[in-house]
């Protein structure tokens, strides 16, 4: 999400004409949150990837979706206000979140090569699936609110973008980056049941949580780099 974040953010300066720090764009400000949000969303993490693993299973589809997506409705608002920008005032807490975004993912990927190692079936509540509304819904808050690579994503690259705009463009851009995350949690979900017939063997779900794991992996070692060569 950091190079897709540091290519979104090139080109949309390539696109945008600076004035007085602001960035004119007249009714384009929601295209280009749209292209952004999309950038950063659709890309498999912790959120998406219980998002998935429910709408297999076919349980609490919708309230799971509506959570994840008032969740990056809240953040994203944060950001547009301009916490995000004040927060990269003070290097310190961006480096902190940043490593505690490490070893988050870090968990979560060691938390899906056990799942692949025992090869658990898609039904099985232990496997990451929950049939319980309210851990489910939990579930969702926890994956959101507690992993700070989203805090990175929403607040602090979204909003530092937001910034440069002003007025209703400012607004009308962090709706683009809402509506991105309403067209994917919802898709994700409810398309995701057209796949379980296919999804039925426990040989399929350690592969799909192994999948799962390497990316995360890989988004926690991109990650430290990044903190450690000061590319945040």
């Amino acid at each position: 999400r950091l190079l897709q974040s540091h290519f979104s953010e090139s080109i949309l300066s390539l696109a945008c004409k600076q004035t007085d720090g602001a960035c004119g764009v007249d009714g384009t400000a929601l295209l280009e949150g749209l292209a952004l949000g999309s950038a950063l969303i659709i890309a498999i993490g912790p959120q998406n990837a219980f998002v998935l693993r429910q709408g297999l299973a076919g349980r609490h589809v919708f309230a799971v979706a509506t959570v994840c997506f008032l969740s990056d409705v809240l953040l994203i608002a944060i950001g547009a206000a301009g916490v995000g920008t004040a927060i990269r005032a003070y290097p310190q807490i961006l480096e902190t979140v940043a490593w505690l975004g490490c070893l988050f993912l870090l968990g979560f990927a060691l938390r899906s090569f056990y799942r692949a190692y025992r090869a658990q079936e898609v039904m099985d509540a232990a496997g990451g699936v929950h049939g319980a509304l309210g851990t489910a819904v939990a579930t969702a808050l926890m994956l959101t609110f507690l992993n700070p690579h989203v805090y990175l994503d929403t607040v602090l690259v979204l909003g530092g973008i937001a910034s440069r705009f002003a007025g209703w463009d400012r607004a009308l851009f962090a709706l683009g980056a809402m509506l991105a995350s309403a067209l994917w949690f919802y898709p994700l979900g409810f398309g995701a049941r057209k796949l379980r017939r296919f999804l039925a063997r426990a040989n399929t779900w350690r592969v799909i949580d192994g999948a799962i794991g390497v990316v995360m992996l890989a988004l926690a070692i991109s990650l430290a780099r990044s903190v450690l060569t000061g590319d945040l």
